[in-house]
C-alpha cells in the first residue's frame, strides 16, 4: 500500500490529492480547479425567441455554435427566415475542466458572404447540479453595444461524471497524469481542426476527437482496485500505456487517417435555369450560381442578359459522410460597381439519392422566382490512401501487375476516367525554414492533385523532419501537377508556409529518390529547405490521350484572382510580346510585297494564299441607369474593371505562350499527340474527299442536341491547348538544382568531420 505522498515521491510528478465528491444531485460549484474527472455534458438545443433580424427582409437564418476552450464542439443546422427558430437538437459534449464555460453564438448564414453575428451567452459549468436536468434560459448580449436586447436561448443541460463509480479510483491516476492528457488533447484538436478545416466537417472532427478521448479511457482502466491501493509495478504499466498512446498519436492515428478520406463523389451538372427573377432596370438579369457542400465551394460562369441562362457546366464534390449531406444551392444577378444580388436558394438532400444513378432534378428557388435544372450523379470513392513505408503496393509483385494489368492498352474502353496511378512517397525534408520563437517548427506535409488533398502527421520542434508515409491517387488527368507543401503547425492560428513544390506528372521519373528545392507561394523563387520525394506514375497513354481533348476539372480550393500591381504589369508584358510576334510577322509579309528579298518574294508569289481574315468585335455597352454612385461604390468598380483586365490580359497571354510551347516541345507528349493528330488527319483526307468530312461534321454538330440534350459543349482544339503549360508555369515548374550540402553523401562527410 502506497500513501499519496510516496506515490508522489515515486513518479516525481506533481500531484493534487482530491476529497470525494458526492455526485448525488449536488452542486459542484466548490470542485477544485485541478478536478480531474470527466463530465459528460448532454445538452438539447431547444429554441430561440425574438432573436435579431439580420437579413434585408427583416428576417434571420439563424444557427449556433458551441465553443469550449476556444474550440468549436457542435453546430446546429440552419433555420432559415425566422427570428424563433425551433431546433430541439441533442448534443454530447465532453467536458474535462468544469471552470471553463460554454459559450453559445448565434449567426445568420449568408452563402457566400460572412455570417453575420446575433449575440452570444456563456453557461457557467460550476454552477450545475450533477445527474440533475436544469432548463437553462441565456439572454444574448453583443459585447460591443451591451445595451441592445437581441433576444434568448433555451436549453436543457445535465451534466453527469463520465466514469459512474470507478471515477474515485481513476482520478488518483489521472491526476498526476493530467497535464500528459491535455497536451495530447491540444495536440489532437489542432490537427483536426487547423490543417483538415477544408476537407472535414464539423461532426467528424468532434467525433474523432471523442474517439481518442474514448481509447485512453479505454487504455488507463484498471481492474476493481482499493481506493490508492495499487501496486507501483501497476502505476508504472499505467504511465507505460499513456506513453504508447502518446506516441500512437504522435504517428497519425487511424481516426485521424480515415477522416481524410472521401466515401464518396457527387458530381453535379448545372444545365440551365428557367423563368428566373429580373434583377436589372431592364428586365433581365446576369444570373450565375454558387453551390457548397460542407468547405468545398463552387462558382458557375455569368450568363449576361438572361432569365432563362444555359450554363451546361460540371462540377465535383468529395463526400465525406456515409449518410451524405447536404449541398446548398444559391443564385446571384452580378452587379458591376455594387453588392450582388439575391436571386433565390434551394437545396439537394444527397441522403435521399440512390448511389451509382443519375438523377435529373428541377429545383424550385425558394425566396425567388424561377427554377434550375441539374444532373446529380453519386459514385464511389477512388482509390485514395496514405500508409507507412512497410506497406507498398508498387513493391508487392502482385498488386504491381495488377496495376500495370488495369491500366495496359489492351484495356483502353475500360473506364475512360480512370487514366492512371500515382504513388508518392514523402520521405523527409531537411533545412526547413524556422517558424516558432524556439527556433524550431512543427512541420507536416499536404499532398494534393487537383481536388484529391491529404496530409501527414506533425513532426515537433523538428527541422528536418522525416514523416515517410506513401499517398496513393487515381489519375483522371496526366496533365495534372502534383503540389506538396510544407506547413508549420500552430496552436492559436493557421498553419505557416514553409515551402511548396509543383511537379507535372508527366515530368516524374519513376522510382527515383529525389530532392526538391521547396519554393515560395507564387513557386518564382526559392525558398529555405529541401523535400525528399520519391514517385511512381502508372497510366494508359491512349486514355490519356483522349482525356486531352475534354475540359479540364476545374479546381475548388484555388483562391480568388486579386488585384495586383506587379502581376498586371507582368501580364502586360506576356501581352506585348504576343502582339510584337503577331507585328513582325505582318512586316514579315509586307516586305514580300515590296521585294526587299527577290527569291523570297518570287516563291510567296507562287504560293500566295490568303489566309488572313478581319474581324471586328462591337464591345457591347450596357445601359447603365443615371443614378449617382458613392465613392466606395465606384473605387470597387475601378478595382473589378482592373481585375478583369488583369485576367483577361493572362488569358490572351497564355493562349499565344501556350500556341509557342506546343511547337518548340515544352511537354513533348502534347508535341508528340498532335503530329499524330495531323498525320491521322492528313490520311483521312487522303482517303475521302473533304466534302464528304464537312458533311459528317455537321450531321454530328446538328444532331448532338438531340442525341444528347444535356451534354457539355466544348472545344477539342482549346482543350488542348489549355494542357499546354504558359511561359509562367514553365517556370512554376521547373525543378531548382539543390544546394550540394544537402545530399545524404555530403551530409555524412560532414557528420564524420
Amino acid at each position: 500500500m502506497l500513501d499519496t505522498c510516496k506515490l508522489k515521491s515515486a513518479c516525481n510528478l506533481p500531484f493534487v490529492y482530491n476529497k470525494k465528491i458526492n455526485t448525488a444531485g449536488t452542486s459542484n460549484a466548490d470542485v477544485p480547479l485541478a478536478d480531474p474527472g470527466m463530465y459528460q455534458l448532454d445538452i438539447t438545443l431547444r429554441r430561440g425567441q425574438s432573436l435579431a433580424a439580420r437579413d434585408r427582409g427583416g428576417t434571420s437564418d439563424p444557427y449556433v455554435k458551441f465553443k469550449i476552450g476556444g474550440k468549436e464542439v457542435f453546430r446546429s443546422k440552419i433555420i432559415h427566415k425566422n427570428l424563433n427558430p425551433v431546433w430541439e437538437e441533442k448534443a454530447c459534449i465532453l467536458v474535462e475542466h468544469l471552470r471553463e464555460p460554454l459559450y453559445i453564438k448565434v449567426f445568420d448564414y449568408d452563402f457566400g458572404l460572412q455570417d453575420d453575428f446575433m449575440g452570444s451567452a456563456f453557461l457557467d459549468l460550476t454552477q450545475l447540479e450533477l445527474n440533475r436536468p436544469t432548463d437553462v434560459t441565456l439572454t444574448l448580449k453583443d459585447p460591443h453595444y451591451p445595451d441592445h436586447y437581441l433576444g434568448i436561448i433555451l436549453l436543457s443541460v445535465i451534466l453527469t461524471p463520465k466514469e459512474g463509480e470507478h471515477r474515485d479510483v481513476q482520478s488518483s491516476i489521472h491526476s498526476f497524469l493530467h497535464w500528459r492528457i491535455c497536451e495530447i488533447k491540444t495536440m489532437l484538436m489542432r490537427k483536426s481542426w487547423k490543417r483538415s478545416s477544408k476537407d472535414l466537417s464539423e461532426n467528424e472532427v468532434v467525433g474523432s476527437y471523442f474517439s481518442v478521448k474514448s481509447f485512453f479511457w479505454r487504455t488507463c482502466s484498471r481492474p476493481a482496485l482499493p481506493v490508492l491501493g495499487f501496486c507501483k509495478a501497476e502505476f508504472q504499466s499505467t504511465c507505460y500505456q499513456n506513453a504508447q498512446f502518446q506516441t500512437q498519436s504522435l504517428r497519425l492515428s487511424d481516426v485521424h487517417r480515415k477522416s481524410q478520406l472521401w466515401r464518396g463523389i457527387v458530381s453535379i451538372t448545372l444545365i440551365e435555369g428557367r423563368d428566373l427573377k429580373a434583377m436589372d432596370s431592364n428586365g433581365l438579369s446576369d444570373p450565375y450560381v454558387k453551390f457548397r457542400l460542407g468547405h468545398q465551394k463552387y462558382k458557375s460562369k455569368i450568363m449576361p442578359k438572361t432569365l432563362n441562362p444555359q450554363w451546361r457546366e460540371q462540377f465535383d464534390f468529395h463526400l465525406y459522410e456515409e449518410r451524405g449531406g447536404i449541398i446548398d444551392i444559391t443564385a446571384w444577378d452580378k452587379d458591376a460597381g455594387k453588392r450582388d444580388d439575391f436571386i433565390g436558394r434551394c437545396q439537394v438532400d444527397l441522403s435521399a439519392l440512390s448511389r451509382e444513378q443519375t438523377h435529373k432534378l428541377e429545383l424550385q428557388l425558394e425566396e425567388g422566382e424561377g427554377h434550375l435544372v441539374l444532373l446529380v450523379t453519386l459514385t464511389a470513392s477512388a482509390t485514395v490512401s496514405i500508409s507507412d513505408l512497410s506497406v507498398n503496393s508498387l513493391e508487392d509483385q502482385k498488386e504491381r501487375e495488377e496495376i500495370l494489368r488495369r491500366y495496359s492498352p489492351l484495356r483502353i474502353f475500360h473506364n475512360l476516367k480512370d487514366v492512371g496511378f500515382l504513388q508518392v512517397k514523402v520521405i523527409r525534408a531537411e533545412g526547413l525554414m524556422v517558424a516558432d520563437v524556439t527556433g524550431k517548427s512543427d512541420p507536416f506535409c499536404v499532398v494534393e492533385l487537383n481536388n484529391d488533398r491529404l496530409l501527414t502527421h506533425t513532426v515537433y520542434k523538428n527541422l528536418n523532419p522525416e514523416w515517410n508515409k506513401i499517398f496513393t491517387f487515381n489519375i483522371k488527368d496526366i496533365h495534372s501537377v502534383l503540389e506538396v507543401t510544407v506547413y508549420d503547425e500552430d496552436r492559436d492560428r493557421s498553419a505557416d508556409f514553409l515551402g511548396k513544390v509543383a511537379i507535372p506528372l508527366l515530368s516524374i521519373q519513376n522510382g527515383e529518390q529525389k530532392a526538391y528545392v521547396l519554393k515560395n507561394k507564387q513557386l518564382t523563387g526559392p525558398t529555405k529547405g529541401v523535400i525528399y520525394l520519391e514517385i511512381d506514375v502508372i497510366f494508359n497513354a491512349v486514355k490519356a490521350s483522349l482525356r486531352t481533348l475534354i475540359p479540364k476539372e476545374q479546381k475548388y480550393i484555388e483562391e480568388e484572382n486579386r488585384l495586383s500591381k506587379q502581376l498586371l504589369l507582368r501580364n502586360f508584358i506576356r501581352m506585348k510580346r504576343c502582339v510584337m510576334v503577331l507585328v513582325n510577322a505582318a512586316y514579315y509579309v509586307n516586305s514580300c510585297f515590296d521585294w526587299d528579298s527577290p527569291p523570297r518574294s518570287l516563291a510567296a508569289f507562287v504560293v500566295v494564299e490568303d489566309m488572313l481574315e478581319d474581324e471586328e468585335e462591337e464591345d457591347d455597352k450596357d445601359d447603365k441607369d443615371s443614378e449617382k454612385k458613392g465613392f466606395i461604390n465606384k473605387i470597387y468598380a475601378i478595382q473589378e474593371v482592373c481585375i478583369s483586365v488583369q485576367n483577361i490580359l493572362d488569358e490572351v497571354a497564355s493562349f499565344g505562350e501556350r500556341i509557342k510551347n506546343t511547337f518548340n516541345w515544352t511537354v513533348p507528349f502534347l508535341s508528340w499527340l498532335a503530329i499524330v493528330a495531323l498525320c491521322v488527319f492528313t490520311v483521312i483526307l487522303y482517303f475521302i474527299p473533304l466534302r464528304y468530312i464537312v458533311l459528317v461534321w455537321g450531321i454530328n454538330k446538328f444532331t448532338k442536341k438531340l442525341r444528347s440534350p444535356y451534354a457539355i459543349d466544348n472545344n477539342e482544339l482549346l482543350d488542348f491547348l489549355s494542357r499546354v503549360p504558359s511561359d509562367v508555369q514553365v517556370v512554376q515548374y521547373q525543378e531548382l538544382k539543390p544546394d550540394p550540402s544537402h545530399s545524404p553523401c555530403k551530409r555524412k562527410k560532414n557528420n564524420l568531420g
